[in-house]
Parts: C-alpha cells; sequence; structure tokens
C-alpha cells in the first residue's frame, strides 16, 4: 500500500500531529520542535498504520524520548517492536516506561507475558491484574485481561476455585468460556476433560473445527493413539482442508512431536492471544491482530499455524513480500505446510501477474507431495484449470472421477470442473455430460446451472427449459449479476424484449466492468427501440480493458449497423 495515499484517518493523523507538537510543554519543546523530529514521528506512525512495521521502527526510534511527553508515542513504538518479533527489546522499554509510572495496557500486556512464559507466575498476576482493573473500551481487551489474570493464578487453586474464575467473564464470551474450560480440566488432568471437548466439537452451530485438533492432541497424550486418530479422522471427513488438522495427522503418522500441551500455561495463553487475533483480523484490524498473534508466538514459537494467519493477515494488506517470506518459512515444516504454503505463494504470484511462477510453484509442490488424496488433486486440478491447463486438468479431474463414488461429496466438483475444461477446448457433448451428472448428483448448484443453461442458449438450443433452470438459479443465488445476465439473456433470445431489459439491467448495475453482460445490455436497448443508448453501452464495452477482441470486432460491426 503507498502510504502517500491520503485518507480521511490520515488527515485526522495530520491534525493530531500539528496539534500535537504545538501544545507539548516548553521543556520537552526544546527537543522535540524541530522539523525533523516532526517529521520521524508522523512518517513512523503512517507506516505503522501501513503495517510496515521495520520502516516504522526506524524512524519511530529516532524519537526516543518522547514518551515523557505523548504516551501514544510508546504505545506505536511498542507495536513496532512486537511486530517485528522484538519481544526482548520491547520487554526492557516497557519495564523503562513501568519505573517512570508511563505504563499503557500494551506494556503492561507485555511484562505479564514475559513473566507468564518465564513461570514468574505471581509477578505475571501482577501486571494482568493492573490491565483487569483498567477497563478498556475495547472489549476484546478486557477478554485478554480478564482470561490471562485467571491462568496466572491457576498455578496455586484448585480446579473448583480455578473453575469459578472462568465461569466470572462477561457472559457474552460463552463460546470462549467453554473453550477455557475444556482447556482448564486438560490442565489439571480431569476426567471431565474428554466431553467438554467432545460438547465444543459437536457443536454444529459454530465452526470448532479447530478443537478436534486439540481434542485429539489430548487423547494422544493420554495415550489413546487410536482414539485420537478417530476423532482426527473424522473431523478430516468433515473439513478434509483444515491445516492444523493435516498438520496433526502428519505427525501422529511419523511420530513427530506434538507442539502444544494443555498442561503448560503459556501455550494455552498464546491459544487465548490467537483468538483474539483471529477476532481482529475478521474486522480487517490487521496491525492488533499481528501484535497479539506475535505475542501468542513469542509463548509457543513452534505452534506454527500461527504463521499461518500471520501470513493471511499481510495478503489482506497486499503486502506479498512479506506474505511470501512467511510462507517460505512456513512450507520448510512439513509437507504439509509446504502443499499449503505453495497454494498461497501461487495465489500471490497469479494477483502479481506471474502466472508461469504461479504454475511452475505449485507444479513442485505437487510432484513433492507424498500419497496425493483426492483433496490435493482437486485443488491442483482446478488451479490448472483456473489458468488455462486444460488437457493436464482433465487428466487430474478423470482420476478424482474414476477413484471416488458418485456419492462422494467432491463428485459433483470434480465433473463440473473437468466439464468446464472439456467447453473450453471445443469438446461440448463430453462437457455437457460431466454437466448433467454433475446436476444429477448436486441440483442446487446454481453455477453450474447457470454455466449449462448459458452454454445451450448460446448454441441456440433448448432455451425454453434452461430459461426454467435459470429462474431456478436465480432463486437459489438471488442478485449474482452472472446469473441475472443468463436469465436476461435467454429471454431475449425468445424475443421478451421488455422482460429481457429489466434483468440485463440489474445485471449491469451490479458489474459494470463486464464486456459481455454490457454488450447484452446494449443489444436489449436496440431491440426495445433505443437506439442511442445501445450504442452508448456498445462504445462504452469497446473502452473496458478485458474487452476480448473478437467482441470488439463483433460491436464495431454493430456500431455500423445495428442488430
Amino acid at each position: 500500500m503507498n502510504i502517500f495515499k491520503i485518507s480521511f484517518k490520515l488527515i485526522l493523523e495530520i491534525v493530531f500531529v500539528t496539534i500535537f507538537f504545538s501544545t507539548l510543554n516548553a521543556k520537552s519543546l526544546d527537543k522535540f520542535d524541530h522539523g525533523d523530529y516532526i517529521s520521524n514521528y508522523f512518517s513512523g506512525i503512517l507506516l505503522l498504520d501501513n503495517n510496515e512495521y521495520s520502516e516504522s521502527y526506524k524512524f519511530l526510534k529516532k524519537v526516543d524520548g518522547l514518551e515523557n511527553s505523548h504516551k501514544n508515542y510508546s504505545i506505536k513504538y511498542l507495536f513496532s517492536l512486537i511486530n517485528l518479533g522484538k519481544f526482548n527489546e520491547a520487554f526492557n522499554y516497557s519495564k523503562k516506561l513501568d519505573e517512570r509510572n508511563l505504563n499503557s495496557f500494551e506494556s503492561d500486556l507485555i511484562i505479564g507475558i514475559y513473566y507468564l512464559k518465564n513461570k514468574k507466575y505471581d509477578l505475571a498476576q501482577k501486571y494482568f491484574l493492573k490491565l483487569k482493573n483498567e477497563k478498556s473500551n475495547f472489549i476484546l481487551n478486557n477478554f485478554v485481561s480478564n482470561s490471562l489474570f485467571n491462568w496466572s493464578s491457576f498455578s496455586n487453586l484448585d480446579l473448583s476455585n480455578a473453575e469459578k474464575k472462568i465461569n466470572e467473564i462477561d457472559p457474552k464470551f460463552i463460546n470462549l468460556i467453554n473453550i477455557q474450560n475444556a482447556f482448564l480440566h486438560c490442565f489439571y488432568d480431569s476426567p471431565k476433560t474428554e466431553i467438554l471437548f467432545k460438547n465444543i466439537t459437536s457443536d454444529e452451530r459454530i465452526d470448532f473445527s479447530r478443537y478436534n485438533y486439540f481434542y485429539a492432541s489430548y487423547l494422544s497424550k493420554m495415550g489413546k493413539i487410536d482414539q485420537a486418530k478417530e476423532v482426527l479422522n473424522s473431523a478430516l471427513d468433515l473439513y478434509p482442508r483444515n491445516l492444523l488438522l493435516n498438520q496433526f495427522k502428519y505427525v501422529l503418522k511419523n511420530k513427530r512431536e506434538d507442539n502444544f500441551n494443555c498442561q503448560n500455561i503459556s501455550f494455552i495463553a498464546a491459544e487465548i492471544l490467537y483468538i483474539t487475533a483471529n477476532a481482529l483480523s475478521s474486522q480487517s484490524i490487521f496491525t492488533f491482530s499481528n501484535f497479539y498473534l506475535n505475542l501468542a508466538k513469542y509463548l509457543n514459537k513452534d505452534f506454527y499455524s500461527f504463521d499461518a494467519l500471520l501470513a493471511e493477515n499481510f495478503y489482506k494488506i497486499e503486502n506479498f513480500d512479506k506474505a511470501k517470506e512467511i510462507y517460505d518459512e512456513l512450507g520448510k515444516k512439513s509437507s504439509i505446510f509446504l502443499w499449503y504454503s505453495s497454494k498461497q505463494k501461487a495465489r500471490i504470484l497469479i494477483k502479481e501477474e506471474q502466472k508461469k511462477k504461479a504454475i511452475k510453484t505449485l507444479g513442485d509442490a505437487y510432484d513433492k507431495f507424498p500419497e496425493k488424496s483426492v483433496y490435493e488433486k482437486i485443488d491442483y486440478a482446478t488451479f490448472l484449470k483456473n489458468n488455462g491447463k486444460y488437457e493436464d486438468s482433465i487428466r487430474l479431474y478423470s482420476e478424482i472421477i474414476q477413484k471416488i463414488k458418485k456419492t462422494h461429496p467432491l463428485y459433483p466438483k470434480a465433473t463440473d470442473g473437468r466439464g468446464v475444461c472439456y467447453e473450453r477446448i471445443g469438446q461440448w457433448d463430453k462437457a455437457e455430460k460431466d454437466f448433467l451428472s454433475s446436476l444429477k448428483q448436486s441440483p442446487d448448484q446454481a453455477y453450474v446451472i447457470n454455466y449449462l443453461a448459458y452454454s445451450w442458449i448460446e448454441q441456440g438450443v433448448k432455451i425454453s427449459q434452461s430459461l426454467k433452470m435459470l429462474e431456478r438459479a436465480n432463486s437459489l443465488r438471488s442478485d449474482d449479476p452472472y446469473i441475472i445476465d443468463s436469465l436476461g439473456w435467454a429471454l431475449f433470445k425468445l424475443k421478451r424484449y421488455k422482460d429481457s431489459e429489466r434483468y440485463l439491467q440489474s445485471a449491469v448495475t451490479l458489474m459494470p466492468e463486464d464486456p459481455i453482460i454490457s454488450d447484452h445490455y446494449g443489444d436489449v436497448l436496440w431491440k426495445n427501440g433505443q437506439e442511442i443508448q445501445a450504442r452508448y453501452y456498445w462504445n462504452y464495452v469497446l473502452n473496458l480493458k478485458d474487452t476480448e477482441k473478437e467482441l470488439k470486432d463483433t460491436i464495431k460491426k454493430k456500431l455500423i449497423s445495428g442488430l
């Protein structure tokens, strides 16, 4: 992201900095009234807002001492340090703030986590109590402070009193209370642990797939390996691409060391911080999310699924270099992480318009992946299809279709994917057969219905049947511009031009940059006697960057002769 793009938020920052530096007390002004101090501070906070932590750190470090007059400086400096993984430096700086009574939520949190990691629970409790007593306007901060305070005290409490503390957490966090109770009983080696994990993972209202891993991990450590594998395999049937579950399957199979232990308070605290980071990420609050993630990594440095969320955060803010750097390191941990990371890197390379490199990256990872399941095969087949490698994709889809039963959840996707490939290389009879087979097994696939029906319309066949199918697709996926366009185009082919215009106008409103939709709308305007408006839309299509040459040639003829 370009740091010089001015947004409303940045304008507020500028106003704030201007006011701030004009109102410092006279003693402070001696040091900070120079333009370079203002420039360094302002550059630092802009770079931090854009999640460019290395550069932010460089600028903010130059105005060391500003915390004496400006508390916000120390908070931003700590964010830069933690998000760079400079935990010891952040701890030392936080202690300096504490000695001067300049502490903040962030500095007390860092000190408390440092002591927790080093099993100095009384000292950790002291700082978490400060957090707990200073209620934050940020509700997740309150959840974190209450939870960490509780866990720092459990080494001196029995299970009954510890459970009472967990249940005193704000009831709006009921799901998080239930998760912590399961960890609590695991920590105390309680016979209720198994049933508590089972209750969480069987709750169908919320995706608790992640906690199947902790359940299986607990069973494994109790020596119940067969039961752990049963839990794991049942979970993978429901969530076959879950990274944490697949990694633990790899750990069990290869007898590797598991990177979680529920009797380690630091590891449980790390999971609490991860939950917080995940919630913040879902709200696009990436600097705070990364802050909590890096604290979690400090507490459990070998729990690599934290890195997966960290990389995804950088992907979402389009810091692709940092995301790829994390994926490169993650890919070295196991074949499971290599496949996952390679998929993510290929996605980034496609965004960067490096298709050849993306195809090679994922192809190399696929070749290295041992014992490929149908899920790796369909991931790779779909990637190849989406990037124009139709023959290779057909080969993989065919392998999958031959291997699985028609009742398998991947069967409709595999037949649809192969159908698209056949259609793209001009083998319509095979494509049609695959689409019909896909819909026979799963009739409610709106996009498959749309693809098949639109193909029939373009061929001038089964138009009335296509219209009925598209009406069904529209009821399944209302407000989808592609389905609405197909529905309008079916009506156009049936010469119901007034009805057609209504749908095509809706489609072009939803997707104005799509050349085919705008071309269709121009056609129906012409048929309804609105020739000037029709030519406007045809001219508009000519200027769209995604308009293909064949369509441009057709439109040039229409501009001269009409329809």
